[in-house]
């Protein structure tokens, strides 16, 4: 079963559409029985990484999350959802993210003009599973103010003011900052990737 976690604020049409477009079958979960039942996982995140996390902590799912991905289940985060596996976000910081990775996000740079909003290039790392079979600079759509450092897990960054991570990939877990449901043909590309090769 593929398993879209709702905590109540994401992208979650959007996310829909492009999985209906696709072809797959999907469950909407907002508890850990949803995800303990769940063959592969998308989180979708929207808005500030506190009420996030504050929303995953009220419905008690925090150490399910971390278990199936530790488990080996394949886990796609979207833009906060991929924000979230590292320990920390300077938008929030007295909240905890997952701990998945090492690490804090990061806010662009005094005097960048935020948010970052709009179509922008990836640079494609070699042997990226996520964004195979794309041109080397694909476009995509990016929407947010914080970004993750440039890791030695990203399979593509991306430049604005600097360059940061856009994606990243590591074992069953991949992430995405930018938004792949708002990406036309591109994204649809990157989330068939994702459920062909998790």
């Amino acid at each position: 079963m593929i398993a879209i976690f709702d905590y109540g604020a994401g992208n979650l049409r959007s996310v829909q559409n492009t999985l209906g477009e696709l072809g797959c079958e999907y469950t909407l979960v907002r508890e850990s029985a949803g995800l303990l039942a769940a063959t592969k996982i998308l989180l979708p995140g929207v808005g500030h990484f506190g009420q996030m996390m504050r929303a995953l902590d009220a419905l008690e799912v925090r150490q399910t999350l971390i278990e199936r991905i530790t488990d080996g289940v394949p886990f796609l985060g979207i833009c906060l959802g991929m924000q979230a596996l590292f320990d920390a976000s300077e938008e929030a910081p007295e909240v905890r993210g997952l701990g998945i990775y090492p690490g804090t996000v990061q806010r662009f740079p005094m005097g960048a003009r935020v948010p970052h909003m709009g179509w922008n290039e990836l640079e494609v790392r070699p042997g990226s599973k996520l964004i195979h079979h794309l041109n080397a600079r694909p476009y995509v759509y990016f929407a947010h103010s914080y970004y993750v450092p440039e890791d030695p897990r990203a399979s593509a960054t991306c430049t604005y003011e600097l360059r940061y991570t856009a994606a990243l990939e590591c074992g069953n877990v991949y992430g995405v900052q930018f938004h792949p449901e708002k990406s036309g043909a591109v994204g649809l590309k990157i989330v068939r990737n994702f459920l062909e090769t998790a």
